[in-house]
């Protein structure tokens, strides 16, 4: 998430209210999937505008969330899930950030930690973390430090318990920019060792040492609850710590992934702002005075705007659809081409759905008029939350990205932000 200024203000007491976990609906295919996602995302809508003009942080909606099933769907099948392709992945968080981005970003980072499992963990961490998403667990985030030189510079360190000799670790780091820790169950980090190798832990949030902050004062995404993690001194068994070292030198579909889930939820954000354009021009908006029209809905200057905000509408769905497909024919080893190639697709698509969610945010009151602005409606948070989405990884960069592969051939930095 974007970075604060440091007049933000002070924390939040962290709510006592915590949801116990319990065994999660099982989705049998991704027909199901797709349907319990729109059945989902309609209640969400409901109170989307209220929840975020009080900062109602959504427990109950998060539960209902995990409990359907929805956030075991990439789960492999060898191990009791539906091994769902990314374009449905995709399909469900655009559907239910269509409804709610708030909502919608909340499990980006439980997805992209069973993306991890499934590529670096042992057998063992794959039974036992798949069977934790099964059973309705949700993994959270520990993100980024706050005032480190970028994302890529890690801080936290997880350090070698000599005297214990069984080979656990002493986390200790502050993070930032944590969506989803606050409801979930699991909370990963990443982490360097003593000899400055990235390690994945997993910690429970109630481990001792453990403390999360609801610091997130954003002016968008209010409800992610984007905020900090501490560790002092957190013990994390072995049989918690992914050694990563090796594997990130490898390519892997980590980077595209999490930029596909970036990517959709800025689609969501994309798809409410035009549809609540329409309902207003179509309802509530008067035509303008030199128009001689009868309906604001037959301006042809707001039918073309109209117009365009559709058809880059389907142009950018079809990109993000086309991302994800590249990602599902990716062999289960990938070469490092076939990496920058799945990275190009969903940089295309991350350049169209952050574009177009801003464009649209703001074309609705251009096109709904001065009634369109009145707080009752809250209209001004399709933009907010576009705003601050869309500042997760520059799009200046995609385009960057882009445009040096296919000038120069040169394959796009390999990490989660790219």
């Amino acid at each position: 998430m974007p970075a604060l200024t440091d007049a933000s203000p002070g924390p939040r007491a962290q709510p006592a209210r915590r949801h116990s976990q319990r065994p999660a609906q099982r989705i049998a295919s991704e027909a199901q999937a797709l349907q319990t996602a729109r059945e989902l995302a309609q209640d969400f809508a409901q109170g989307a505008a209220e929840r975020d003009r009080q900062r109602i942080l959504p427990f109950d909606e998060i539960e209902r969330f995990s409990h359907s099933g929805l956030w075991a769907i990439a789960v492999p099948r060898a191990y009791g899930g539906i091994g769902a392709s990314w374009v449905t992945v995709a399909e469900v968080f655009k559907i239910v950030s269509a409804a709610d981005p708030s909502i919608g970003q909340i499990p980006q980072n439980h997805f992209g930690n069973l993306n991890v499992i499934a590529h670096a963990g042992s057998e063992e961490q794959k039974r036992f973390f798949f069977g934790e998403a099964l059973n309705g667990a949700r993994f959270g985030n520990a993100g980024p430090e706050r005032n480190s030189k970028h994302v890529l510079d890690v801080r936290t360190r997880a350090l070698l318990d000599r005297e214990a000799g069984d080979g656990s670790y002493l986390l200790s780091g502050t993070r930032f920019y944590s969506t989803g820790a606050l409801y979930a169950h699991w909370i990963p980090s990443r982490a360097n060792d003593d000899e400055g190798n990235p390690l994945f832990v997993y910690n429970r949030y109630d481990a001792p040492g453990v403390r999360v902050v609801d610091d997130w004062s954003s002016f968008g995404q209010r409800t992610t609850a984007s905020g900090s993690v501490v560790f002092d001194r957190v013990r994390v068994p072995a049989a918690q710590v992914l050694h990563v070292k090796d594997f990130l030198k490898q390519p892997n579909n980590i980077g595209p992934v999490s930029q596909l889930i970036q990517a959709a939820i800025d689609a969501g954000i994309a798809h409410a702002a035009v549809q609540d354009a329409i309902a207003f021009v179509t309802t509530r908006a008067r035509p303008y005075a030199d128009s001689g029209l009868e309906r604001a809905s037959d301006d042809p200057y707001i039918l073309r705007d109209i117009g365009n905000l559709k058809l880059r509408l389907h142009a950018s769905d079809a990109l993000l659809e086309r991302a994800a497909q590249v990602l599902d024919a990716l062999p289960e080893k990938i070469s490092f081409e076939q990496m920058a190639e799945a990275s190009i697709a969903v940089a295309e698509a991350k350049v169209l759905s952050t574009e177009l969610s801003l464009l649209a945010s703001e074309k609705l009151f251009e096109l709904s008029g001065s009634a369109s602005t009145l707080a009752v409606h809250n209209l001004d948070r399709h933009w907010r939350n576009a705003r601050v989405h869309t500042l997760h990884d520059p799009v200046r960069w995609k385009y960057h990205a882009v445009s040096n592969h296919a000038l120069n051939g040169t394959p796009p930095p390999r990490h989660s932000w790219s």
